[in-house]
């Protein structure tokens, strides 16, 4: 126990800046993390889309052939990670290019980050 004591007498300084630095490191992970947005599985209303997501639903809707779309954006520290189209239209080969091009050339994403899903119409 005393050379315990005797220890943290002598380097006091540094046990503190470490200590500061572990409280900084827990600071910065615990602001700084991945903000990703997601959808809650269980289909309740926590999710608020962002006013791209919901510009992007409004533009791909009217495009031929989609119908009503349902678009999620996930986001991460470095931008656009992915983006999941549900639509009426996805099962036409044709519908679906339009959407892929329409979503990549205004995300600036590439194509294999998207993926595009037949609207569920038995709700």
């Amino acid at each position: 126990m005393r050379k315990a004591t005797e220890f943290f007498k002598q380097n006091k300084n540094a046990l503190i800046v470490l200590l500061l630095l572990v409280v900084l490191i827990v600071i910065a992970l615990s602001f700084g993390g991945n903000k990703s947005k997601a959808v809650s599985l269980t289909g309740s209303d926590d999710y608020n889309k962002s006013e791209t997501e919901i510009k992007l639903q409004q533009i791909l809707s009217s495009i031929d052939g989609v119908g009503n779309a349902e678009v999620m954006i996930n986001e991460g520290q470095d931008g656009i990670e992915g983006v999941i189209i549900v639509c009426d239209g996805a099962d036409s080969l044709m519908t679906r290019n339009d959407i892929i091009n329409a979503v990549v050339t205004v995300l600036k994403i590439k194509s294999n980050n998207i993926a595009i899903y037949a609207m569920n119409n038995n709700k």
